[in-house]
């Protein structure tokens, strides 16, 4: 806009939420929802995971895992689904598409966001060390059934000495395991669906088929 300059980069916040979306869920719109707000973020990449090294299980299509992150947040403000990792030819690191948006937003500060579990792994992460050089690590957490968060106990010992900020999420237990499971027992009403994912992606899991067993 005229007469109005730039923001310098160093002020620009972008935080990057990866995952396998598979799909993504009702719990994951509402982490995107807090980071961005809490967090004060410019933008939030969501980065769904190309070739991971890490699943035991073969991934649904990249273009159906997109396509649903679209409709999962694509009306949320400042929200960019991000395609860098589904579209990458090899093995796909979170090191990686850190180092390319340093690149791309030289001096910005850059926010990984990850969940508890994620943080009781995260020295098995490819090049680990070189990930909290450039990126601050935020760990969102949801309190367990006691109310107490399992920040305050297992999951923070187990990674001692990991600097770390904390994201408090409302309890809501959903995974997207609990998805697929309802979706392949057949021909599921999408309202039933829709209490576990946004609307649009229950839509589009019931008229693509998604995760129904072969007959």
């Amino acid at each position: 806009m005229p007469g109005v300059p730039p923001q310098p980069a160093a002020d620009v916040r972008i935080g990057v939420f990866g995952g396998a979306f598979d799909p993504p869920h009702r719990a994951h719109r509402q982490l995107a929802e807090v980071a961005i707000r809490e967090l004060r973020l410019d933008r939030l990449h969501i980065v769904p995971t190309g070739q991971a090294w890490h699943k035991p299980r073969v991934l649904s299509q990249a273009d159906d895992r997109l396509a649903m992150c679209r409709l999962a947040f694509g009306d949320l403000p400042s929200a960019h689904v991000d395609e860098r990792e589904v579209r990458r030819a090899s093995a796909s690191y979170t090191v990686d598409t850190l180092e390319e948006l340093r690149r791309e937003f030289p001096g910005a500060q850059l926010l990984l966001v990850i969940g508890e579990d994620q943080l009781q792994s995260f020295r098995r992460w490819h090049r680990w060390q070189d990930i909290l050089s450039m990126a601050t690590l935020v760990v969102a957490a949801r309190p367990a059934a006691d109310g107490h968060s399992g920040l305050a106990s297992g999951a923070e010992q187990s990674a001692p000495d990991l600097p770390f900020q904390r994201l408090a999420l409302p309890l809501l237990s959903i995974s997207s395991s609990a998805v697929r499971a309802l979706a392949a027992g057949g021909r599921v009403p999408r309202e039933a669906l829709s209490e576990l994912v946004p609307d649009p992606v229950a839509s589009y899991i019931s008229t693509h088929s998604l995760y129904q067993q072969p007959s």
